[in-house]
């Protein structure tokens, strides 16, 4: 039997505004910065009608990281300086990777209304990797492998690395698990995680017990880090929930931020606003 992990960090999710609407931010925090190699993570959820349209950000640039979408309700437009643009529907994940700089836009699709909810994460990129092409991976729900737990009284979806045999579909620049659990009540799964990896778990919806101890709860208590202690969790619905599990091998850089930049140095910042000025991340309009 493997050694359930202790949890680090206990936090929920305080709400920031972005574009006029109210979104959850559990990461980061004043008490927690990053979990190596997750760098910020969003959570929205807000109604789209004729008179009220919802989060939809300008265009704007990013670069030297991966900034990540996952899907839960609602339809979404993406389009970008490279010429793409499509639409991610309920259960889709899109994994963008910002390398050397794009710019893109995104909000509810022209003819959407009704609930939107989903998840933004920002994942880091090794400095060798910092300034490679950018790229989408556009993952369908359907591509991703949905495994039953030991009860049957739920799922889990790998989006990325694997999970008791099956492989998720993303492609990733370090070693990175992502799995979404829909439990039903008394729906139970035990999840093992790599001793090297950092690791978190963030509750969307719902009510679950970890390792049998802590309760997340929404509105409550809603995301968790771990001790690398063990090889393992557990968790428990004690309502219908939906849950996060991101775990990941980390980077152990020092990084320098700026609004959508992430690099290493302070001079690598400047360079980035430059070329974006210049136009070397393309256009946008």
């Amino acid at each position: 039997m493997k050694t359930l992990r202790n949890i680090a960090y206990k936090g929920n999710s305080d709400y920031v505004n972005m574009g006029g609407n109210l979104i959850r931010q559990p990461l980061p925090t004043q008490e927690i910065d990053k979990v190596d190699p997750f760098l910020l993570l969003h959570h929205y959820k807000y109604e789209v009608s004729p008179y009220s349209p919802g989060l939809s950000l300008s265009p704007h640039p990013h670069r030297g990281f991966e900034p990540v979408t996952f899907l839960f309700k609602g339809e979404q437009l993406h389009r970008d300086s490279l010429g793409n643009e499509g639409i991610l529907e309920a259960g889709d994940v899109q994994w963008m990777t910002a390398g050397s700089g794009i710019i893109h836009d995104e909000g509810p699709s022209k003819n959407f209304t009704g609930t939107m909810e989903g998840i933004q994460l920002w994942v880091n990129l090794p400095k060798k990797h910092k300034m490679t092409t950018p790229k989408y991976q556009d993952i369908k729900a359907e591509q991703m492998p949905i495994i039953s737990v030991e009860n049957g009284k739920g799922s889990i979806k790998v989006v990325a690395g694997a999970l008791n045999g099956h492989k998720g579909p993303v492609s990733t620049f370090t070693e990175i698990n992502a799995f979404i659990a829909n439990l039903e009540a008394s729906g139970n799964i035990t999840i093992p995680i790599p001793a090297t990896h950092e690791l978190l778990v963030y509750l969307l919806e719902g009510e679950a017990k970890v390792n049998n101890s802590e309760t997340l709860e929404h509105g409550k208590l809603q995301m968790l880090t771990f001790k690398k202690d063990g090889e393992a969790i557990t968790l428990e619905a004690t309502k219908n929930s939906t849950i996060l599990i991101l775990s990941g091998e980390p980077i152990k850089e020092k990084i320098k931020s700026w609004g959508p930049y992430v690099m290493n140095s302070q001079t690598e910042i400047m360079e980035a606003l430059r070329d974006y000025q210049d136009g070397k991340m393309g256009h946008l309009y």
